[in-house]
């Protein structure tokens, strides 16, 4: 039963380490979302969803209703990043061991991938899962 716990544990601390990088994919996806409405509205004929569509460009206050929804949804999206970050990085940063601290800010923060954060460190990827198990063991949310 004690593995039991100890793999939930560890789960719930990867899901804490993840949510920068899910904040990251979040505002990522706003700012295309924001994009292709303003490409959308510029160049209105470039819309290839099959379907006819009126060629009016009279009417923009739609237009800048929908811009300005996307925009504020940035703005909670890049402030929420930004605290997610800190309380993240504040949390590795109590750790003692610094390569367990390196192994969570590669993979966390800068979202690298095992074989790159072996390489950066100059490690084998076996030898970075174990500090990566270590960290998991030793990370405090």
């Amino acid at each position: 039963m004690k593995e039991l716990d100890v793999k939930q544990e560890n789960e719930r601390k990867k899901e804490y380490l993840d949510g920068y990088r899910k904040c990251v994919r979040q505002l990522d996806r706003l700012n295309e979302e924001l994009s292709e409405i303003r490409i959308n509205k510029m160049f209105p004929s470039l819309i290839q969803d099959g379907m006819p569509h009126a060629h009016t460009t009279t009417d923009l206050s739609g237009y800048a209703a929908r811009i300005d929804k996307i925009e504020r949804k940035i703005v909670k999206a890049r402030y929420q990043k930004i605290n997610k970050l800190k309380n993240i990085r504040d949390r590795i940063e109590r750790m003692s061991d610094e390569n367990e601290k390196d192994v969570l800010f590669y993979r966390y923060i800068k979202g690298m991938k095992w074989e790159e954060i072996a390489v950066k460190m100059m490690y084998t990827y076996r030898n970075v899962t174990k500090i990566h198990g270590r960290a998991l063991k030793n990370f405090q949310i």
